[in-house]
């Protein structure tokens, strides 16, 4: 996984300039005993829920937490003058450690849904991923719809989302272990395509990848991410004027071209 290191230099420099010109927006008003935004400043950390989800957020060599999400998390802290901190939680506990205030924000790639927003003040979607199909990259150009699709041999997870969808369009497949051994089916040949997860294959094809070959051809889903507060949490609006403001000095798009999420960001 080395395509993150390409743009560390210039990611540490964003954030340093992000948290020296912006921070959040000074008002007349102090921030009440419930807000969460206050709690956070008098801390002097934001705790920050994940797991081991790879380009969001994994360990580097030296065990410290890197990945998409756990960069914007740091410059989001930085933003509010704090300190990130990683807790990795039990994902099925996520919503109880949320409101028992084990971690103030659950930030590692967590689909927006309806059971999440019932649980949590949910931002805006900040990145999108779904199914996508990979292929060769001389290609891709000539299967961008799903239509276009029939008669080509896939490789997929079996039993994983894509062997689903493909069920459903009549496409016969070969299944495999898991979405890494379908996209190396695809790179020696064996098979002309791979159903597989938009923000995992990101990180996996194109120029600084493991496959450099491939490339993306037709997305047959679509999710977005979220960044999830506790219910009620002035952190979303923090969270919002930060994403603006890391949008338009280039901090997002910097930490998306480490992780080959150029796609699958969105800026505001």
């Amino acid at each position: 996984m080395k395509r993150n290191w390409l743009a560390l230099p210039l990611i540490c420099g964003l954030l340093l300039t992000l948290a020296a010109c912006g921070g959040v927006p000074a008002t007349n008003d102090a921030p009440g005993a419930d807000s969460d935004l206050a709690y956070v400043t008098d801390k002097g950390t934001l705790v920050v829920g994940i797991t081991d989800f790879a380009p969001m957020d994994y360990r580097d060599d030296d065990g410290a937490w890197i990945g998409f999400d756990a960069d914007m998390a740091k410059a989001f802290a930085a933003w509010l003058g704090v300190e990130a901190e990683f807790v990795e939680i039990d994902w099925d506990s996520k919503l109880a450690d949320l409101q028992a205030k084990a971690v103030d924000v659950l930030w590692n790639g967590i689909p927006i849904s309806d059971e999440l927003r019932a649980g949590a003040s949910v931002s805006d979607a900040y990145c999108m991923s779904g199914q996508v199909v990979v292929m060769p990259a001389d290609k891709a150009a000539d299967y961008q719809t799903p239509e276009s699709l029939p008669g080509l041999s896939f490789a997929v997870e079996g039993g994983y989302a894509a062997a689903g969808l493909l069920d459903a369009m009549g496409i016969p497949y070969a299944a495999f272990d898991t979405q890494f051994r379908a996209l190396e089916e695809v790179a020696s040949g064996a098979y002309d395509a791979c159903v597989v997860d938009m923000v995992m294959s990101g990180f996996m094809i194109g120029e600084g990848g493991a496959y450099p070959d491939l490339a993306y051809a037709a997305q047959l889903t679509r999710e977005e991410y979220g960044a999830a507060f506790r219910k009620g949490s002035d952190l979303v609006d923090a969270f919002h004027d930060f994403w603006a403001s890391a949008s338009a000095d280039g901090t997002v798009m910097a930490a998306a071209e480490a992780y080959g999420l150029q796609k699958a960001v969105i800026l505001k």
